[in-house]
């Protein structure tokens, strides 16, 4: 699988969405909650001193590892961890859908890969399962679909979603060695919310949300640092608000990306009625659409890091750059705070994917850019790169296109993108960028660079990969303890480790 290469609405604001968004969550989760706890018929407690003296509640049962936990859970079910570090790999499948798995302490429940191939933990066409406030780390590849440490996996490859309802919180995730390919990872997957968490030292990406045609995906209070790809998001599409979170010191910060043939079916969409579109290269006829795939509220900082590890996919990508839009439709930007990337703040492009011109470009679809927002953002000191000097597609924001047909690929209909509100410190391609391409204009047309932007991509991929062979990846630093879940104990009927129960 690759990351790269691997919301508004109408007139709503962002804030208006995330308000939504946020008393909707609320709302599930509460009703969930009281639902399981009512109904609830285990609360299964992971400890590795095993059971205590004494008696027993009726509804508690002992486990020393967090598998044996899981395999003996079912719906309404609660594993609960006691701190301690796992080594062990643990799945949920399908037959626990519908539990939780919450530790006690998210930075002393650690579950521990020890750099060998294998998954942390994989949620297996489960739905409606909760992970929750602990740590998954150093899990590396190696082995099939492996080197992930938190993994939704509604079907990896199958082209379908194959679950509905993931919610994690609290989470960290982190590899100090060179192989490990996702941190917090979704695919195959509908309706899920991630809040707090973390993610660091990845050769792909921290976070990951792909292989959705609607999403209905909510993420806030993340940080992704040290890793190629801070989010990578392959396929992703409809409602997806990623808010109120920090990408940086990355190889890149946020990738939502067209992706083909992985993670099908393609493209990135973002339009509010993306799950009607049957095209992998849909067509906007105006600016004025409804989007509903928003990055909003980030701050997308000193995406800079040349000593991440990387993989096959990522090693190319367009390095030093904050939001890179690969092939993206009716994507917003919207207030995001986006400073001190070296090669350009955002930048947009045309996708020829796969990029086999050594083929004839067999099998590539040209994804286009189209339909995109930016709007509201604070650009600040991006495009720094002196070995860039002079390029007219470095800076604050580039939107690239009419080069595909220069490798045999269609006209470009990289149209109606739009760019308003903004404040610049640095240089746009096009020029001038809120007139010609303002949001004020009910159409655009494309803004160009033809076979000097493709060249200009090539130079990043190309400087990448030449500065990491001068200076090859190193393993990244193990993050600080992160902030744990303030009470535990929330929402959990009583047992002896919550004592007061359902607080």
């Amino acid at each position: 699988m690759s990351a790269m290469y691997s919301h508004r609405a109408g007139g709503r604001s962002l804030r208006a969405w995330a308000t939504t968004a946020v008393a909707l969550a609320a709302a599930v989760a509460l009703g969930a909650s009281a639902t399981a706890a009512s109904a609830a018929k285990s609360v299964n407690i992971v400890s590795q001193a095993g059971p205590p003296a004494g008696e027993i509640p009726r509804n508690t049962h002992y486990y020393t590892t967090i598998q044996a936990a899981v395999d003996a859970s079912t719906k309404g079910d609660w594993v609960l961890i006691q701190p301690g570090t796992y080594y062990e790999k643990v799945k949920v499948t399908s037959a626990q859908s519908g539990i939780w798995i919450r530790g006690m302490d998210r930075n002393k429940v650690i579950v521990d890969g020890q750099n060998q191939p294998g998954n942390g933990i994989e949620i297996y066409k489960a739905s409606k399962v909760w992970v929750e406030n602990l740590t998954a780390r150093n899990f590396d590849t190696g082995c099939a679909d492996c080197g992930n440490e938190i993994w939704w996996n509604g079907g990896s490859g199958s082209g379908e979603v194959g679950a509905s309802g993931w919610y994690g919180s609290y989470l960290t995730a982190y590899n100090t060695g060179l192989n490990g390919s996702y941190g917090i990872f979704a695919d195959n997957e509908e309706h899920g919310t991630l809040e707090n968490i973390y993610a660091s030292g990845f050769n792909d990406s921290g976070l990951y949300i792909g292989a959705c045609r609607e999403c209905d995906a909510r993420v806030s209070n993340a940080v992704m640092e040290n890793n190629a790809l801070g989010y990578s998001g392959s396929n992703s599409s409809g409602r997806l608000i990623i808010e109120n979170s920090v990408f940086n010191h990355n190889l890149v910060g946020i990738a939502p990306n067209s992706e083909n043939p992985g993670d099908a079916p393609p493209p990135q969409d973002g339009a509010c009625d993306s799950f009607k579109n049957t095209s992998s290269t849909p067509t906007f006829e105006t600016t004025k659409i409804k989007r509903c795939e928003i990055l909003g509220n980030n701050r997308v900082e000193y995406n800079d890091n040349l000593t991440v590890p990387t993989n096959g996919s990522t090693e190319v990508a367009p390095w030093g750059v904050g939001i890179e839009l690969a092939g993206d439709y009716a994507d917003l930007l919207e207030r995001n705070t986006i400073a001190n990337n070296p090669n350009n703040g955002v930048l947009g492009f045309e996708y020829p994917n796969p990029f086999t011109p050594e083929n004839g470009f067999e099998g590539t679809i040209f994804f286009q850019l189209s339909g995109n927002r930016v709007s509201g953002n604070q650009f600040v000191n991006n495009g720094y790169n002196p070995n860039q000097a002079g390029s007219p597609f470095t800076g604050d924001l580039s939107m690239l296109s009419n080069y595909a047909e220069l490798f045999g690929g269609p006209e470009a209909h990289s149209v109606n993108n739009c760019v308003s509100a903004n404040s610049f410190t640095g240089a746009t391609f096009p020029a001038n960028v809120e007139g010609t391409w303002g949001c004020q204009n009910k159409t655009t047309p494309n803004p160009g660079g033809g076979g000097g932007a493709a060249a200009y991509l090539l130079t990043l991929q190309g400087e990448s990969k030449f500065l990491k062979e001068v200076s090859p990846a190193v393993g990244q630093p193990a993050p600080p303890d992160q902030p744990t879940m303030p009470n535990p104990c929330a929402g959990v009927p009583k047992n002896p480790l919550c004592p007061k129960g359902n607080v």
